[in-house]
């Protein structure tokens, strides 16, 4: 994996954005689909470090050392969402906008947005 991979550590920046073509034999893709690896290899790092938390917590290990090993397993799980997120722009809402474009119905987009802003507001809370 590259080490600033496009979508997997929320890389705003990036234009090597390609939406993945819908696949034909009826399974829908979803927009991280092409990072997969990448995020399960970053939630299984995450998993990890919330397990040497509780050991830290079992082991009665200062207050302050656990808090900050919680903020950056917190941190990561941010990161994971975030690059989710952006996935999901790139391809879901972008796909809707392509559909909105060529049929000239909007509601699918509308669905998307909605979702998308829904998503950022649990995030924000």
């Amino acid at each position: 994996m590259k080490p600033y991979q496009h979508g997997v550590y929320g890389d705003t920046t990036s234009t090597d954005i390609e939406t993945p073509a819908q696949p034909t034999d009826g399974n829908a893709h979803h927009g991280y689909s092409p990072n997969k690896d990448a995020y399960l290899k970053r939630l299984r790092r995450i998993e990890g470090q919330v397990r040497g938390i509780s050991r830290m917590v079992d082991e009665d290990q200062y207050c302050i050392d656990v808090l900050t090993q919680v903020a950056a397993a917190t941190k990561a799980l941010h990161a994971v969402s975030l690059g989710l997120l952006e996935d999901h722009m790139g391809h879901c809402v972008a796909d809707a906008a392509r559909e909105a474009r060529d049929t000239g119905n909007d509601e699918a987009v509308q669905a998307k947005v909605a979702e998308a802003t829904a998503a950022i507001a649990r995030l924000m809370r």
